[in-house]
């Protein structure tokens, strides 16, 4: 499962050189090629009174041949970390359009991003740049975040929910966590306890019980598989609550936890009343996160 090919999108922050040198690990892993990509946020036309086409077109070139300088600087970073770096990319447009349209045109295996935070109030409403590329993502998605002491990972947590985007995300976290020597946890929790009685009578403790040991007995089936991959058994937990806060506080147990949890999607409307799991996550973790989405290709 590790990629073949991958896409690092950098703005030259701090979680940006972070996720070089994430790239740069697992491509050695994998001996895959590196396509960095680099967005030009497009100048608002003629927004300011007196602003004439010549001043227009002076700031533009101006920030293009910034632009261009930054992205030398990162492909010589990535390849001075040891990454196969075959080309950049320096595009104008829409961010996460733009890192969308090139990951699905390259038909990369993994897309690795910084955290790109826009403040508390504004991402309430907006959202970051890795929150709408998690939400729209056709491939994988590892988001860096946490600053250089978050990597690399020494522990794995595992968010699981029955899903096989769950199962895709625990299996790839697994390879890129193994060289690390990297110990593992499966976590499942139940926003309430499992639904027994469709009539919904009171529930039977006994039964209750029941379904959630078979909960537990599937958890350690997975266990034993990722073991395999992992080279450790990763240990299991059953939790009561909302998914993301169980998940999240498993993983605040330690320093240096790689968070991996499948992307099912909502619709916008759920999206913007509840959240899912994924993104609750995404914009709550101290440290790097790794996304399956629902139809990986």
């Amino acid at each position: 499962m590790l990629p073949r090919k991958i896409l690092l999108a950098t703005d030259g922050s701090e979680d940006a050189v972070m996720a070089a040198q994430i790239t740069a690990d697992i491509a050695a892993m994998a001996d895959s090629e590196v396509h960095i990509i680099h967005i030009l946020e497009p100048l608002p036309r003629y927004a300011y009174p007196g602003v004439t086409s010549e001043i227009y077109s002076l700031v533009h070139n101006k920030r293009r041949r910034w632009a261009k300088e930054l992205l030398a600087g990162e492909i010589e970073r990535a390849r001075n970390e040891g990454a196969n770096v075959v080309e950049g990319l320096l595009r104008e447009g829409p961010i996460v359009d733009e890192i969308l349209d090139a990951s699905n045109e390259l038909r990369v295996g993994l897309i690795v991003m910084g955290s790109r935070g826009l403040g508390r109030v504004k991402a309430l409403f907006l959202g970051s740049v890795s929150e709408g590329v998690a939400h729209h993502a056709q491939h994988p998605l590892l988001v860096a975040r946490g600053g250089q002491k978050a990597w690399p990972p020494k522990r794995l947590v595992i968010g699981d929910d029955d899903s096989e985007m769950a199962r895709q995300a625990g299996e790839l976290a697994a390879q890129i966590a193994k060289p690390f020597g990297a110990s593992g946890k499966l976590v499942r929790a139940y926003p309430e306890l499992p639904e027994i009685d469709l009539e919904g009578r009171v529930s039977d403790p006994r039964l209750v019980d029941d379904a959630l040991r078979r909960a537990e007995r599937d958890l350690e089936e997975q266990a034993k598989t990722l073991e395999h991959t992992l080279g450790k058994r990763p240990r299991v937990r059953i939790a009561v609550g909302d998914p993301a806060a169980r998940i999240l506080e498993v993983a605040s147990e330690e320093s240096s936890t790689l968070i991996a949890v499948g992307s099912r999607g909502l619709g916008p409307i759920r999206r913007l009343r509840l959240g899912s799991v994924s993104t609750k996550v995404l914009r709550a973790a101290k440290g790097p996160v790794l996304l399956y989405p629902r139809e990986a290709v």
